[in-house]
């Protein structure tokens, strides 16, 4: 192979408090010779993803801290251009793992072949991708969700609220209320996202707002912010209420020590109330009929999306910094 050159993004330094895109840089290095065995696919998009965050300071996560210097992991999805693989021809599609513009790899890990689902590229990084996968089996599978419940959703205009709220809908949750931060989100999710309602965070009335739209209790609260959204939201499960832990984008940059706790726990025996994180992958084999059943959703309109597309490796961190300070809107992927 011709000493073609590839890019990656690596840590520059650990991280302390919210990132910055000067926390990382883009590296310029020869593509590898193929052993026998490996593959090389040059990616068409990455994408970026809060829970990334978790391993950019040191410490236990549920996966372990990258070093400085080490490249960063992000989900992507690209094309086999070379092969020395016999299970990966030259064409097929993949999503994998990897902030870079190549992938070289041997097809362990996180590599699976895209089926042709009528969709574009880019949702199997998205609604079809992880943020998707953790939705579906959140709701199905930690929260056992049942028709004519009442469910909130925290972060409702992110990728993984959005299509969490849109799926409680479509099997038969009661209402459905979200939360997310400023007017333009909370009208998309209400009226093309089909919410029953949606509270901002940001308003001068949220808590009066919350304690309004909260009275009839929830059966399920679908979290995707933190410690301080769920003790809110603790006062007024329903009993038997299951609150899923999915991510806690407002607690990543804060130090453990930092971190708001939870004072309302009595009602996790009042209640007899459930609490349950998940971490996706443990649903791998479930993740095809998932993501078919999601596709045909989307091709029938019942199911909306939003996307925010960057240009270039080079701007993804500045991508993924936006995660934090809820610019945001809609699932951020960079086209390489």
């Amino acid at each position: 192979m011709a000493t073609a050159e590839m890019e990656r993004i690596v840590l520059v330094r650990h991280i302390d408090g919210a990132p910055s895109p000067d926390d990382f840089r883009v590296e310029r290095l020869p593509i590898p010779e193929l052993a026998e065995g490996q593959f090389l696919a040059r990616n068409h998009y990455v994408s970026c993803d809060p829970g990334t965050r978790s391993r950019l300071s040191p410490g236990a996560s549920y996966a372990p801290p990258l070093a400085p210097g080490a490249p960063v992991d992000g989900f992507c999805v690209g094309e086999v251009i070379a092969s020395r693989n016999e299970r990966f021809a030259v064409g097929e599609r993949l999503a994998m793992s990897g902030w870079a513009s190549h992938v070289v790899s041997n097809g362990r890990g996180y590599c699976v072949k895209l089926p042709d689902l009528g969709v574009p590229e880019s949702l199997f990084i998205g609604v079809l991708g992880i943020p998707g996968m953790t939705s579906w089996f959140g709701l199905k599978r930690v929260a056992a969700l049942q028709a004519g419940e009442r469910v909130l959703v925290t972060s409702a205009a992110g990728p993984v609220g959005a299509t969490a709220g849109q799926l409680a809908r479509l099997w038969g949750a009661s209402e459905v209320i979200g939360i997310a931060g400023g007017a333009d989100k909370c009208a998309w999710v209400k009226d093309v996202a089909g919410f029953t309602a949606c509270l901002d965070y940001k308003a001068p009335d949220f808590e009066a707002q919350f304690a309004a739209l909260a009275a009839p209790g929830f059966d399920v609260m679908f979290d995707n912010v933190g410690n301080a959204m769920i003790d809110r939201a603790l006062p007024h499960m329903k009993l038997r209420g299951r609150i899923v832990v999915s991510g806690q984008v407002a607690d990543y940059n804060t130090p453990v020590d930092q971190v708001p706790g939870l004072k309302h726990t009595r009602e996790f025996i009042a209640k007899r109330l459930r609490m349950e994180g998940l971490v996706v992958f443990d649903d791998l084999p479930g993740f095809a009929a998932a993501q078919a059943e999601l596709a045909a959703l989307i091709r029938a309109g019942q199911l909306v999306y939003r996307e925010e597309v960057f240009e270039g490796l080079a701007s993804l961190p500045e991508a993924f910094c936006g995660l934090f300070t809820g610019a945001s809107f809609g699932r951020r992927v960079v086209r390489v």
